[in-house]
């Protein structure tokens, strides 16, 4: 009996020591090609590596990023189901579309993995190049504009809530079920502008399928240089980036969560991976559980005080 008992009171231990055990899953709430996939899949086999057990990638878009997160938040927490996400689905939700988890609550946060710049991209099809020029022209036919976003309640969709409120102009926001199901449509001209993510923007960009504007950072972007900051092109005080991060269900074992840290930094830093993030726009950050709860909350409070000067609702 006394050594069924013993048994029993270390068998926790020991299933934590061996995590672990078996293939993990990591879900993308998002469709393949976007820059929360892109990143996502780098991170995800780099992780792979170092803890030992393959890292299976399972695309799970819908609702801006919100189907995906929920079946995370309901998972057990044990380390076999994280999720790669964003502040789409961990700020943005929260303040607009009411999703059925709660942020702040209901995940683990493990690390903060990299932060990119948004990017104010418009169709070729309009004669328009400059951001000064995209504002006169939706200034002189209000409503006669669109903006695509990767979805209802995405970081996305804030961000072009936000350009109509700082520029005083009219548009259309055209929900999709992430950025690069907008392309085509981008493309023809049937949409006229989207802040698209620099990361998943680049190869649209090379191909002439879009045209560039501005980035939304507070500072010129490495990867493209030549182009201004949206303040610098006429719009004062505006800024929008694009964090991903690393999540489990609420309630993981410390020890797993120092593992899963552990492994994710180690991946940032391999040579490989930090190359292709960085070619990709995206810079590689690697904070761990507390900073990335901070910037959760102070996200919240930022596209908040947005929702509620447009009154924006999403049905």
């Amino acid at each position: 009996m006394r050594s069924l008992i013993c048994l029993l009171l270390t068998w926790p231990l020991l299933a934590l020591a061996q995590y672990p055990a078996k293939a993990v899953h990591m879900i993308i709430p998002f469709p393949p090609g976007g820059a929360t996939d892109i990143i996502g899949r780098v991170v995800s086999q780099k992780l792979g590596e170092r803890l030992g057990q393959p890292v299976v990638v399972d695309n799970r878009p819908g609702a801006g990023g919100t189907i995906g997160s929920d079946v995370v938040a309901k998972a057990a927490p044990d380390g076999y189901t994280l999720l790669i996400s964003t502040n789409s689905t961990h700020a943005v939700a929260m303040v607009l579309s009411k999703p059925p988890y709660d942020a702040t609550r209901d995940f683990t946060p493990i690390t903060l993995l990299a932060e990119s710049a948004n990017i104010l991209v418009v169709s070729p099809k309009l004669d328009i190049s400059s951001v000064k020029e995209l504002i006169a022209a939706a200034k002189a036919k209000p409503g006669a504009l669109s903006f695509a976003s990767s979805g209802n309640g995405t970081i996305i969709h804030l961000t072009g809530e936000m350009f109509k409120q700082m520029a005083g102009v009219d548009m259309l926001h055209v929900p999709y079920k992430g950025t690069a199901l907008s392309l085509p449509d981008l493309a023809s001209g049937r949409v006229s502008i989207l802040f698209d993510n620099i990361v998943s923007a680049q190869p649209n960009l090379k191909s002439g399928t879009v045209k560039a504007l501005a980035v939304t950072t507070l500072k010129r972007s490495a990867l493209m240089p030549e182009l201004p900051t949206m303040i610098e092109a006429g719009v004062p005080g505006f800024e929008s980036t694009a964090w991903f991060a690393l999540f489990a269900p609420a309630g993981l074992p410390t020890e797993i969560r120092n593992r899963l840290h552990e492994a994710a930094v180690a991946a940032l830093k391999s040579p490989d991976a930090r190359e292709r993030l960085i070619g990709a726009g995206a810079e590689t950050l690697g904070e761990g559980p507390e900073v990335l709860a901070k910037r959760i909350r102070d996200d919240i409070a930022k596209w908040g005080q947005v929702v509620k000067a447009g009154n924006i609702k999403v049905d």
